[in-house]
């Protein structure tokens, strides 16, 4: 799964108002991010480079693996396969989407 894939797969979980509350961006290093404002309504899903609430560092391989139920958001953080930084409540609201 490419990153403009993951981007729209995240587009579709996010919808119009996810209850998030927060801006979220997926930082898959070399590979590009994920920008998710889900502050504003609609939400809006995106590939800016932003400062975001909480910043979920991940590669690209993991963050497919996550979107497509392959690999469990506790499980992956445990493992050290994702690293959040910032608002952890915010990390925590997410397993309610992805």
């Amino acid at each position: 799964m490419d990153l403009q894939t993951c981007t729209e797969t995240i587009r579709t979980k996010v919808g119009d108002d996810s209850g998030l509350n927060a801006t979220l961006k997926f930082d898959c290093g070399s590979d590009g991010v994920v920008f998710v404002d889900a502050i504003t309504t609609p939400n809006t899903v995106s590939n800016e480079n932003k400062d975001a609430s909480c910043t979920i560092t991940i590669s690209l391989e993991n963050l497919a693996a996550l979107l497509t139920g392959e690999l469990n958001p506790m499980n992956g953080f445990m493992m050290g396969k994702l690293k959040v930084a910032g608002d952890m409540g915010v990390a925590m609201r997410l397993q309610t989407v992805v």
